[in-house]
């Protein structure tokens, strides 16, 4: 089983950057796909990107291609989310998931969630 810890999240400015981490622990991360979601405030959980596992194939969702980038380092056992040309409605707390199996773009059907890192971007 592995654990996750997502971090780098705050509150920025319309426009500006951010990266978020994701760090794994209890087994190693080039074992799992690997995706970024998040949730706004009432809303329900929306895919943002997902990797595979030696980071070769990407896919994002729609309103971050672009501005956001998926990558992996598996010997720091980490994977990131670089934000940029960030906007308000980027606001929300990002989560990321671990699964064995190669996940569809778009699925939530991971079996590992991290506890989520807030984002908030200001107009």
């Amino acid at each position: 089983q592995v654990q996750l810890v997502e971090s780098g999240g705050g509150l920025v400015q319309a426009g500006g950057s951010l990266r978020l981490s994701c760090a794994a622990s209890g087994r190693t991360l080039s074992s799992y796909y690997m995706g970024w979601f998040r949730q706004a405030a009432g809303k329900e959980r929306e895919f943002v990107a997902t990797i595979g596992w030696s980071g070769g194939s990407t896919s994002y969702g729609d309103p971050v291609k672009g501005r956001f980038t998926i990558s992996r380092d598996n010997a720091k056992n980490t994977v990131y989310l670089q934000m940029n040309s960030l906007k308000p409605d980027d606001t929300g707390v990002y989560y990321c998931a671990a699964d064995y199996r190669r996940r569809v773009a778009g699925s939530d059907d991971y079996a590992y969630w991290g506890q989520g890192t807030q984002v908030t971007v200001s107009s």
